[in-house]
């Protein structure tokens, strides 16, 4: 029901955005955002928007590189910038029918961000 693109291998220093859609048979989703797990580490919250781009909150580990935006009532986009290794992970979006801090009524399938060194 959520259908992310834009995952991929960057060098470290590197950019990537990543985009997620929710599909026609979803209403009245509130809040979006961007799960990622690493091999062997449990998922970790990363961002998280309102409706209307409004309060978006980051992890303290993406705070002033990572941008989370919310192109319309059904799609976020995620705006990675100055990534790290340590970025590596499957990056899984996530939403959810009213305002709540973990997002979680809908997922994607996941996206992987590989971060060379």
């Amino acid at each position: 029901q959520l259908v992310e693109s834009g995952g991929g291998s960057v060098q470290a220093g590197g950019s990537l955005r990543l985009s997620c859609a929710a599909s026609r048979s979803i209403f009245s989703i509130s809040t979006m955002g961007w799960y990622r797990q690493a091999p062997g580490k449990q998922r970790e919250l990363v961002a998280t928007i309102t409706d209307f781009s409004s309060n978006p909150k980051y992890a303290d580990s993406v705070k002033g590189r990572f941008t989370i935006s919310r192109d319309n009532a059904n799609t976020v986009s995620l705006q990675m910038n100055s990534l790290k290794p340590e970025d590596t992970a499957v990056y899984y979006c996530a939403a959810a029918r009213t305002v709540v801090a973990r997002p979680g009524d809908y997922w994607g399938q996941g996206t992987q961000v590989t971060v060379s060194s």
